[in-house]
């Protein structure tokens, strides 16, 4: 038992101390690429489809505006979004994971770092973001969303734009939060406005310029958004 107690404590110290490092690696790494934009979305799609090339569309319109663009480094839209910034004038960074498949670094990352841990991950991906773009994805991508979705409900990080793209792929998720959540009162009206579904690169960047200029305060929004 008392082997087993040492082992244990071992395996505990071990851990946390990856973790400290992965914290402190990326935050010394990250901290000067803002503004940066967060780009979730599937592994799976491949580069013949259109909506990794509008990814890369995207990304290479926020690269030109000045914003990094963050992406988990992998392929489908996380290539897609590294590619467009890769092009661009602004840095591409890819958090990439350790994973047994779908998971290999892409070609399109000007600052490639890998994690163990996929809550180190996503606290990257969350804590340097001017805003989230989502894109098709599966269940990785709607854990994304809704740890994003989640903490700002809940007030733990700061509101900035949440952007769907896809209308036709996101309608089912918007109805079924309309007609089941917000109908059985799991979640309040004003919760619907954390999100915004739109499929224009150029609309898309132009609203996170005007709210990152604005740093989100509503009247700027209002004078110079539609």
């Amino acid at each position: 038992m008392v082997n087993k107690i040492k082992s244990s404590s071992s395996e505990t110290f071990i851990v946390k101390t990856q973790i400290d490092h992965e914290f402190s690696e990326a935050i010394k790494k990250l901290e000067a690429c803002v503004p940066a934009v967060t780009l979730f979305g599937s592994a799976r799609i491949a580069p013949s489809d259109p909506v990794y090339q509008l990814a890369q569309l995207i990304a290479h319109r926020f690269s030109e505006a000045g914003f990094s663009v963050f992406s988990g480094g992998g392929p489908g839209i996380m290539e897609a979004s590294n590619k467009g910034a890769y092009e661009g004038k602004s840095t591409s960074v890819g958090l990439n994971i350790k994973l047994p498949k779908e998971q290999a670094p892409n070609d399109y990352q000007d600052i490639e770092m890998h994690f163990n841990y996929f809550f180190t991950r996503k606290i990257m991906f969350i804590k340097f973001a001017s805003a989230f773009v989502v894109f098709p994805g599966g269940f990785g991508t709607l854990d994304e969303l809704l740890q994003v979705l989640t903490l700002m409900q809940t007030k733990k990080i700061d509101l900035v734009p949440i952007i769907l793209v896809g209308s036709k792929f996101w309608q089912g998720f918007q109805d079924w939060i309309k007609r089941t959540l917000l109908e059985k009162k799991m979640i309040n009206v004003d919760d619907l406005e954390l999100i915004k579904v739109m499929d224009d690169p150029d609309a898309i960047v132009d609203y996170v310029t005007a709210y990152y200029e604005c740093d989100g305060n509503e009247f700027c929004m209002s004078q110079k958004l539609p």
